[in-house]
Parts: structure tokens; C-alpha cells; sequence
């Protein structure tokens, strides 16, 4: 059942439940994806997502049998949002079990994707519930093994989409390679829209309901916080992507989502968890598992985020319109910012990694305010560096990327004098040893990453020097 009156106005004990259960999930003719989830049998959850479909369609009982493990796939993913609410000890799965490389997948985002949260609700341990496991295997329409290592590469790329930086970097890499490139995105938040005006690619969109009772039981006293939800993201785009005949997923997770912000309980916490390389290399065992139509790998995966900020710079018709500053995605439209709040390690992170590329009144004009004139900002990029603390718990890059750009704006005449930069100059770099933020390190690109190689190419011509 659902929740009462008389539950939301008790106090939700978190401790008093012991199962998390996957209760059921359908896909109806009109693209409505249904999640379903319970605590126990005493609260249950639906949650929705609404995929668009090519015009004039429906989803036909071949696009069922075609997509049914990434259906799979997500209900299970998705489930992380529900089980965080009081972390019960057991997790029951009413359907199909996922295979070994799917257990592991969600074993891993269900413990470590809840890192953070675990960390910040000061939980005694990190979660780690084991999921059942089935024998795995092949569902029918599956892109086989040769096709996913054609030489050629992907045919077709939908490319997800948050009016950020790295998104329009890993757009325009896949525009460069002459593939069909379509764009995605889940809801429709202003920064998104803009930046598809300006890219000019057709624009696939879902929308996303989750269960009502969420916020009631919040202020009833469930557990709250950060969960992997990069990688939900990524299911419901490949479930898009397959329905659409895309034959690729391409993300814009960088090289620097997979370092951590803090040591604890056996474990590097990591804010991007669900970014980094290892759960990409997760979820790409998991769709081979259940022979997904479509592949997933990260455009950007060899690139630090100071090497993305430099191919951004570069890219200017895309200045005025995107904006990287999370406080737009807020679920809460009360908290909902309309642009950069400047007042963030993610607004801080872009501008510090944006200000060797840019001219100080070009990025004042992005962000509304110069925040390395700002006196009042210095603790807040110094933390970039975990000078004062560990890194922020933010999409922010690594501590020797901070460091590098801070190198790059102190040698810079345009940039030196202002207040954050001589400060930081004065009292951070001197803490750190010189060979620490070697930029020709920071900007080198890595060999270790998923990207097809005859993409390549076009990651080098963009995010090379």
C-alpha cells in the first residue's frame, strides 16, 4: 500500500524495516517505463519515466523482447532511490534475476554509489546489501560481440545532454566524427534547451516522475542524500537509445570522476561514483550480459576536466547558454536556482578551470560575477585543492588539476592580480611540493578508457593541445 495520513504524520523510522523489495516493472504501448518498489509490505513506490518514441510508433511486442534486460537493467538501477530511504539489510527481488556482471554492477552502486550519502547521514557502515543471483545470458534482438567491435565504430550516437560544459565538448566530438548524432536528455530544464538551440541535433526527451510520497517521508524522518544517479541516467538513455535504433550510448564522464573525496569504511567515498571509469566498465559487463541493443561508453573518459575546460574555451557559441551549476537541477522548485549561484565548488571548479582559457571579462560575463575578484571566495577554491579539508563533495575535478590551473592564472598578467588568485598563489602553492599540478600531466590524455577506436581521432582533434 501507500503511504496514509496517519504514516506521514509519524515519525519514519528507517530501523524498523527489513526488506527492500522489486516488486514489478512494465513498458506500455506509449512509452511509459513503471517501476515498482516496496519496504517490506508496508509502503509502496511507482515510479515512472516517459520515453519518447519515433513519431507515428508504438512499443511492439519485438521492441519488448528486444529491450526487455535494459528494462531489467533500469528497474534495478533505478531501485537505489527507493532503497537509500531507510537502507533496509535485505533486498528481494520478485522477477528476474540479474546475472553475475548485473549483481555486480548493482552491488557496487547500492554500496559505494551510496558512499557519500552513507558518509554524510553518518551511517555506522557503508551499505552493502548482496543481490540474488540468476544465470544470466542473452535476451532476443541483441547487438552481438562482432557488431559492438566493428573496426567502423557506432553507425548511430545519442549523446546525453545536461547544458553543461562536458556534454556540449562530448556533443561536438561526436558531430566531428560524421556519425548520426542525435542528442538526449531527461526533462527540460533551461540550460538543456539552449544549448540543443545552439547545437542544432535532433533532441530525444524523457521525462521523469518519481513516487510522490518521497518528499513526505523525507520531512518524516527517512534517510536523504546523494545517490549514483549517473547511472540511471545512462539506463534509461540506452532503453532510449534501443527503442530508437541508436547502436551507441555516448556519455561525458571525464577521467577525473573516478578519484574520490574522502577515505572511509574501506573505501575511497566518491561523489561521481556512478561516473567513473569503474562503474562504466560495470555497466558495460552488465549490458553485454543482457545483450543490449545498444553499447555505452564515455567520449571524454581520457581527458581531465582542465583539458575539457580548455576544447570549452574554444567553443564559443555555446558561452551564453550553458550552465554547469547543479543548484538548476534542485528536485525542490523552491531551492531551484535559475543560472549559476556562484556560491558552489561546482560554479567555482568551471570558473577556476575556465580562467587560463578566457579573458576575466569574457568569464565575468558567463557567470554574472568575477569570483577570483572576490576576497570573500578564497576558502571555497582553496578547497579545490583539500587545502582546509578534502575535496568537496561536488562534480569537481581532481586536487592537482585545481592546483594546475592555479599555476596558470598566477603566471597570467590578466589574472594575477585579482584578490583569490594572489592569495591562493601566495598561500596554496607554496604548501604543495613543485612538481605537484604538472600541467603537461594534467593535460595529457589516457590510454585507459572504453571510447571506440575509430572515435579516437576525433577525441584527439578536440581535446589535444
Amino acid at each position: 500500500m501507500s503511504i496514509d495520513a496517519t504514516q506521514r504524520s509519524a515519525r519514519f523510522d528507517p530501523a524498523s524495516f527489513e526488506r527492500f523489495r522489486f516488486t514489478g516493472r512494465e513498458l506500455s504501448d506509449d512509452g511509459v517505463v513503471t517501476l515498482r518498489y516496496a519496504l517490506d509490505e508496508r509502503i509502496e513506490f511507482a515510479e515512472t519515466f516517459t520515453l519518447p518514441l519515433p513519431e507515428g510508433t508504438h512499443v511492439s511486442a519485438a521492441d519488448r523482447a528486444r529491450v526487455d534486460g535494459l528494462l531489467s537493467l533500469l528497474h534495478w538501477v533505478a531501485g537505489v532511490s527507493y532503497f537509500k530511504i531507510a537502507v533496509p539489510p535485505a533486498v528481494v527481488l520478485e522477477g528476474p534475476l540479474p546475472g553475475p556482471a548485473a549483481a555486480a554492477l548493482l552491488e557496487a552502486l547500492y554500496s559505494e554509489g551510496l558512499g557519500e550519502f552513507a558518509f554524510t547521514n553518518r551511517l555506522p557502515a557503508l551499505p552493502r546489501p548482496v543481490f540474488p543471483r540468476g544465470a544470466g545470458g542473452a535476451s532476443a534482438g541483441a547487438v552481438d560481440a562482432a557488431a559492438r567491435d566493428d573496426a567502423s565504430g557506432p553507425r548511430r550516437i545519442l549523446v546525453p545532454v545536461g547544458g553543461g560544459k562536458d556534454s556540449v565538448v562530448a556533443l561536438e566530438i561526436a558531430r566531428r566524427s560524421g556519425r548520426e548524432v542525435s542528442l538526449f536528455s531527461i526533462g527540460d530544464a533551461p540550460p538543456i534547451v539552449r544549448t540543443v538551440a545552439v547545437a542544432g541535433l535532433p533532441h530525444l526527451l524523457a521525462r521523469r516522475r518519481l513516487d510522490a510520497q518521497i518528499g513526505a517521508l523525507n520531512r518524516a524522518g527517512a534517510l536523504n542524500g546523494h545517490v549514483p544517479v549517473t547511472a540511471i541516467v545512462s539506463c534509461v538513455a540506452l532503453l532510449t537509445a534501443s527503442l530508437h535504433g541508436f547502436d551507441a550510448v555516448a556519455m561525458a564522464n571525464e577521467r577525473s570522476a573516478s578519484h574520490g573525496n574522502v577515505a572511509w569504511d574501506g573505501i575511497d567515498v566518491n561523489h561521481q561514483f556512478s561516473k567513473s571509469l569503474r562503474t562504466e566498465r560495470l555497466l558495460r559487463a552488465a549490458l553485454s550480459e543482457v545483450a543490449a541493443p545498444a553499447e555505452l561508453f564515455s567520449l571524454l573518459r581520457p581527458a581531465s576536466e582542465l583539458g575539457i575546460a580548455r576544447a570549452f574555451a574554444r567553443l564559443e557559441d555555446y558561452h551564453p547558454v550553458f550552465t554547469s551549476c547543479n543548484a538548476i537541477f534542485r528536485i525542490d522548485p523552491a531551492l531551484r536556482a535559475a543560472s549559476w549561484c556562484c556560491d558552489c565548488p561546482k560554479c567555482r571548479f568551471v570558473y577556476l578551470i575556465l580562467a587560463p582559457f578566457l579573458e576575466p571579462a569574457a568569464l565575468a560575463a558567463i557567470f554574472g560575477r568575477d569570483l577570483l575578484g572576490d576576497p570573500a571566495q578564497y576558502d571555497g577554491f582553496a578547497l579545490l585543492t583539500a587545502t582546509g579539508g578534502h575535496k568537496p563533495f561536488e562534480c569537481v575535478g581532481e586536487e592537482q588539476e585545481s592546483l594546475a590551473a592555479i599555476r596558470l592564472i598566477a603566471a597570467q598578467p590578466r589574472w594575477r592580480d585579482h584578490a583569490v588568485v594572489r592569495r591562493l598563489a601566495a598561500e596554496v602553492l607554496p604548501a604543495h611540493a613543485a612538481a605537484d599540478g604538472d600541467l603537461e600531466q594534467v593535460l595529457a590524455l589516457s590510454d585507459d578508457h572504453e571510447v571506440p577506436a575509430a572515435l579516437m581521432p576525433d577525441v584527439r582533434a578536440l581535446l589535444g593541445a
